[in-house]
């Protein structure tokens, strides 16, 4: 089992959409995501939730997994959940996973359960 988390302060994903409009969210959030994502709070809580994964997976944001290879959905009750890019699932096999998001106190963060 592997665990990852990150937090992000909402004032940060703020100050990048201001100074880069769509572009920002362009560069991490897949086209469902950005559906999603209605607010602030939820595109940070995107962003901590991509790098929790890729924490968890023990390599981070990089070559072995980018912010497009992590799609973020969520369920009819509104519960994270994720799954990864053809390219990369077979680099990093899991049989199951937990996803948790939530912000409060001008930050967001994310946590991530792992089950090879």
């Amino acid at each position: 089992m592997k665990i990852g988390t990150d937090i992000i302060a909402i004032s940060r994903i703020e100050k990048a959409m201001q100074r880069h409009g769509d572009t920002f969210k362009e560069r991490f959030l897949n086209a469902s995501e950005i559906a999603l994502a209605k607010n602030s709070a939820s595109i940070a809580g995107f962003w901590a939730a991509k790098e929790a994964i890729s924490k968890a997976f023990g390599c981070g944001i990089g070559s072995e997994i980018s912010f497009h290879d992590i799609n973020i959905s969520k369920n009819s009750k509104g519960a994270p959940s994720f799954t990864l890019s053809e390219k990369v699932s077979a680099n990093f096999p899991h049989s199951n996973s937990s996803l948790s998001i939530s912000h409060d106190g001008g930050f967001a963060i994310a946590v991530v359960v792992i089950a090879n």
